[in-house]
């Protein structure tokens, strides 16, 4: 790469276009005008979606990574545009998105000037991309700083931050010196397979086996495990409810479907959790702990890729982490068909479907 030939902003594009990001959903301003220069240069290389409101930018930047896995990325100009991202960015980082958001920022030489529309960016961001939100200053540090943040955001499937102060953005982009302090960062992140161990597998599936009366509740986690969800459902002659996320990771016309939970739930979902003695939870944080069962009453197996969301609703007898479909497999044969479908009967009569 040619160090003078190109921006920092060119530089940027090329670099998200080397992670596989093709689209950017933004709205232009003074603060990122380096940045929209280059997206025009850019040509098909970047599909740019403008927006009528920052705060869509976000929104649509993590329906996005929800919809297709891939890291959503939104651009705002500094100071107002930038303050427009947060509440899209807290539903990325609350629903566990990833998404990065790239922000302008006054001149490097009017820093700390009280300058117009100047805010202090680095810590307006500090609690929704709380992982990494870090400001450029010179140009060889794009390079890792584009790296890292895409990276986290996938790794840690949260919202990330770029902030390009607006003359950066338009100065020749240089490769980092072969010196100490500079950084020679990649691209690239491969999705680990994340299976808990043998003995805890078993132990979960004591606990399902000698369940007489077992609920199911699934969520956003589960969205790419329906089959596995309906074969563990068929085995323990369990109901499934479903938190509001999870709602296509079973059809409602499953004969054991007792649809959605909680405030929005049905009549099924709570006379289920109320009678289980058994809570299989697979792939959701689902919050009102008062329409699970009473504490003491169901003995509780949660699977959970995020270690830090883990017995948080109901206290778990066995937190395994891992991914929803791997873990389900794995545990498959380990669990006993259940002879006596009574229980099943009994939810069937009431289901979602079947009362319908």
């Amino acid at each position: 790469m040619g160090t003078m030939s190109i921006t920092v902003s060119d530089f940027l594009l090329q670099r998200l276009n080397q992670w596989g990001i093709k689209r950017i959903y933004g709205f232009p301003g003074d603060g990122i005008n380096g940045i929209i220069g280059a997206i025009g240069r850019a040509g098909d290389k970047v599909d740019y979606v403008q927006v009528r409101h920052e705060e869509m930018s976000a929104f649509m930047a993590c329906a996005h990574s929800k919809f297709t896995g891939e890291v959503g990325v939104c651009l705002a100009t500094s100071g107002p545009g930038a303050v427009h991202l947060l509440n899209g960015l807290y539903d990325a980082k609350m629903d566990h998105q990833s998404v990065v958001a790239i922000v302008g920022q006054q001149a490097r030489m009017a820093m700390g000037g009280n300058f117009q529309q100047e805010v202090d960016l680095v810590s307006l961001f500090k609690d929704v991309a709380g992982d990494y939100v870090h400001m450029a200053t010179v140009a060889p540090q794009m390079r890792h700083l584009v790296d890292r943040a895409v990276r986290i955001a996938k790794a840690e499937r949260t919202v990330t931050c770029i902030i390009i102060p607006n003359d950066l953005q338009e100065v020749a982009y240089e490769d980092p010196p072969r010196i100490h302090g500079a950084l020679f960062s990649g691209v690239g992140f491969c999705t680990p397979r994340v299976v808990p161990n043998d003995a805890d597998l078993r132990r979960a599936a004591d606990v399902l086996n000698a369940g007489k009366k077992v609920a199911i509740l699934v969520g956003a986690g589960a969205l790419g495990a329906t089959d596995e969800v309906l074969q563990v459902a068929d085995i323990l002659g369990a109901g499934i409810s479903k938190a509001l996320l999870g709602k296509a990771v079973i059809p409602d016309a499953a004969p054991n479907c007792c649809g959605s939970i909680g405030l929005l739930g049905t009549k099924p979902s709570w006379d289920m959790m109320m009678g289980c003695d058994t809570l299989l939870m697979v792939g959701s944080s689902f919050p009102y702990s008062e329409f699970l069962p009473k504490e003491g009453q169901a003995r509780g197996v949660q699977i959970e890729i995020d270690g830090k969301m883990v017995s948080i609703r109901y206290p778990m007898e066995v937190p395994l982490i891992g991914d929803s479909v791997e873990t389900l497999r794995a545990l498959i044969p380990l669990l006993t068909r259940k002879p006596s479908r009574s229980w099943l009967e009994t939810i069937e009569k009431t289901s979602w479907s079947g009362g319908r």
